[in-house]
This record gives structure tokens, C-alpha cells and sequence, in this order.
């Protein structure tokens, strides 16, 4: 994980299982014009622990990033690619909601001051979205798919349950799959002000993610990279790999309505929801948690609310913890899925519920458990991630806590 709250899995984590924001003012980017200056930036990140100095600075932050993170998650999972008698089984699947936006806005810049003729020949392979996917291919030296799913805020959640299906039709044994974003530029940050989607909370940044409060008013752009190693069980049981979770439902619907506003009935996310858990072959009452898409805008926070009642049933809702761990990350776009999925994993193994941090004023349209400001102990075994992206896209993942062997379950215990 390289996260708004730390380059590694444990220091994002623990961030999280904290409490802590990563939003802060910007740096390293002009804020002349910007009208919102703070947003979950990455801080102290050197591209040069995942790629040589001549290759770091052919390649975008994002790609970057994401290199980073498949290397990390590589040696967790104990998986030498090198080392591997065929790597034509082993692929990368890694998504983004935009690609290199900070290459696009450097080259644009070049472009107007010095002509086409000195533009670098490296800026559109810099800036393609296909391009983490594909340098964490020759870096490690995988050879199965290589695929970019590019489906806005779903992106990542849609590459976890693709490369599940991979592994499950046997095109291969093992995927390298997760997301990356690097939006925190001029043109990102004014976009997303221009389509009246971020927050204004300019006095306070830590308290402007504040997903289903009701002094909500738009999310924070955020940035990073999470990947994981999804692969075929005997695969990992031959290597001694260590099993965090098993990947057992993926849901997929579109709302087909507007390109930004959620579906005010919910029927479509909860068909994908619904989709997930008949995957998984769970009721939805056997959920342990929901981490929730919750983005912190007004709209999307009250729409998901609705959609977890229309899925669980009242009742049942009411009993279910959901959180919202972008009211720490802020919104990482095409990355979230990811981090998203991989925070609920890890809360599984350790026997924690991630919370929502800056829940000071109930909503009466948000009024389910949103695990308030502080993580809270608990067991379970079943958890749901959702994705809901830019374009109506509606992506669900279902993952089991995996309880084969003692020795297989995280060993770390979060102290609270």
C-alpha cells in the first residue's frame, strides 16, 4: 500500500485503524489559481525504492506508485516472479480512474512554451492508463495478462473481481492486481471543483472528508496505489504463501442514468450488491461489514445508505456495521477499490472495524451504524466492498476471512 497515511501496508493501516486524516495542504504544485489548496496527498515517497532513476523518471507518479506497491505485496505473498517455471501464468491487472494526469499537464505545458518538436518521445507511454499495469509486468517479469480496467471510482474494485475470473477459468494461477491514481494537479483539483464535486472546507482539511455527517459537502481528491496477489489456492499452498482472504463474490451493474449522479432508487447497486453475495452463496444478514463507497457528497452518501436498506432490509441494516475509509484517504479515484478491498481484508484478519472518522452531526437520511470516529473490536468472517464510479459504473466484491489453518490468519493483534 502507498496511501495518503503511509508508503507501506502497516503504516497505512495503522493510519487508518488511528483515526488520522491524510488530508493537508498542498504541496509541490502551484495553488495560484486553485480555489481548494489541501487534498490526501502521498508524503515522503521516493520512486527510486521501486525502479532505477533512469526508469523512475520515464514513468508517471502513478505508475510510480504502483510499482511500489506490487513489489511490497510481492514479497509479502512470498512470490518471486523470476523464480517462477512459468510466468505466462502469473498476470497484472491494475486500474485508473484518469492515468498520468501530471504527465499530461507537464507535456501541455511544454508544448506551449517550446513546440512539438521538443516534446519527449516518453509522454504518451508516461501517460497511458495501460502503463502501471505493463511496467509491473517488466519489472518482475510476468508474462500471463496484462490488463487496465479504467472505469472511473470502480476501476480497481472491477480489476479484483476480473483477475478472480481469470484464476477461476484457469487462463492463469496468479494475478498482481490492484490500482493506481495521481490526480493532484491544476487541471484535477479545478476539474473536480468545476463539477462541484470536492470539498470547500478550506479552514479545517482533516475534518472535510466526512462521509455521511451531515455537514457534508463534497469529497477530497486523494492519491496512491494498493496492489495485491489474488491466486488459485493450491498455487499458494505450494509456495507456503501466507491466505489473508478468499475472493468469493463479485457483482457487477450499471445505473445507466447520468454521468455522475448515483441512481436515486438504488435498484442498480443493489443488484450489483445482491449479485456479489449470490456469488459468494451468503445472505446478506451473514455480513460481518460493509466497507462503504461513501465519498462524503451529499448525494452519493444518501443514495448508498438506501442501498444497503434496500439489500439488508431495514431491519437487518441497522445491525450491520458500515464505515467509510475515505473520510481518512480521501477519494483515490481508480485506487480506491483497492485500498478499500485490502483495508477489509486486513480488519478481517485482525479482528478490527475500520471507522468513519468526522461523524459529528447525524443525517437523518444516513442514520445506519457508520462505526463513529473510533475502530471498534469485533470477529467475523464475511465483508463487502463496494465501488461505485463516474458513469454509473457499480462494482461489489464479497471476500470470506480465510480460517484453514491458525497459522494462516494474520498473527498482529490491533491494540485499540
Amino acid at each position: 500500500m502507498v496511501t495518503p497515511l503511509g508508503v507501506d501496508r502497516e503504516s497505512s493501516f495503522a493510519g487508518i485503524i488511528a483515526g488520522r486524516s491524510g488530508a493537508a495542504k498542498l504541496v509541490d504544485i502551484d495553488l495560484d489559481r486553485l480555489p481548494v489548496q489541501f487534498g490526501c496527498q502521498v508524503k515522503d515517497f521516493d520512486p527510486e525504492v521501486a525502479l532505477d532513476r533512469r526508469t523512475a523518471r520515464r514513468t508517471d507518479r502513478f505508475v510510480q506508485m504502483a510499482v511500489a506497491a506490487a513489489r511490497e505485496a510481492c514479497a509479502d505473498a512470498n512470490l518471486d516472479v523470476s523464480a517462477h517455471p512459468e510466468p505466462h501464468r502469473i498476470g497484472t491487472s491494475v486500474a485508473t480512474g484518469i492515468g498520468g494526469l501530471q504527465t499530461l499537464h507537464v507535456a501541455e505545458d511544454h508544448l506551449a512554451r517550446k513546440g512539438a518538436d521538443r516534446m519527449s518521445p516518453m509522454w504518451i507511454t508516461m501517460l497511458i492508463p495501460n502503463m502501471a499495469s505493463g511496467m509491473i509486468s517488466m519489472e518482475l517479469g510476468t508474462r500471463g495478462p496484462a490488463a487496465a480496467s479504467c472505469t472511473a471510482c470502480a476501476a480497481s474494485s472491477m480489476a479484483i473481481g476480473d483477475a478472480a475470473s481469470y484464476i477461476r477459468d484457469n487462463r492463469c494461477d496468479a494475478m498482481i492486481v490492484g490500482g493506481s491514481e495521481s490526480p493532484i494537479t491544476q487541471v484535477g483539483i479545478g476539474g473536480f471543483f468545476a463539477m462541484r464535486a470536492i470539498s470547500m472546507r478550506e479552514d479545517d482539511p482533516e475534518a472535510a472528508s466526512r462521509p455521511f455527517d451531515l455537514e457534508r459537502d463534497g469529497f477530497v481528491v486523494g492519491e496512491g496505489s494498493t496492489i495485491l496477489v489474488i491466486e488459485e489456492l493450491e498455487h499458494a499452498r505450494a509456495r507456503g504463501a501466507r491466505v489473508y482472504a478468499e475472493v468469493m463474490g463479485y457483482g457487477l451493474s450499471s445505473d445507466a442514468r447520468h454521468v455522475t449522479e448515483p441512481d436515486p432508487t438504488g435498484e442498480y447497486p443493489a443488484r450489483c450488491m445482491q449479485m456479489a453475495l449470490d456469488e459468494a452463496g451468503i445472505a446478506a444478514t451473514e455480513l460481518g461489514y460493509i466497507n462503504a463507497h461513501g465519498t462524503s457528497t451529499p448525494l452519493g452518501d444518501a443514495a448508498e445508505t438506501r442501498v444497503i436498506k434496500r439489500v439488508l432490509g431495514e431491519a437487518a441494516a441497522y445491525e450491520l456495521p458500515v464505515s467509510s475509509t475515505k473520510s481518512m484517504t480521501g477519494h483515490m479515484l481508480g485506487a480506491s477499490g483497492a485500498t478499500e478491498a485490502a483495508i477489509t481484508v486486513l480488519g478481517m484478519c485482525r479482528d478490527v472495524l475500520p471507522p468513519t472518522i468526522n461523524q459529528e452531526v447525524p443525517d437523518p437520511e444516513c442514520d445506519l451504524d457508520y462505526i463513529p470516529n473510533v475502530a471498534r473490536r469485533a470477529e467475523y468472517r464475511y465483508a463487502l466492498s463496494n465501488g461505485f464510479g463516474f458513469g454509473g459504473h457499480n462494482a461489489s466484491l464479497v471476500f470470506a476471512r480465510w480460517d484453514e489453518h491458525d497459522n494462516r490468519r494474520e498473527p498482529e493483534k490491533v491494540q485499540l
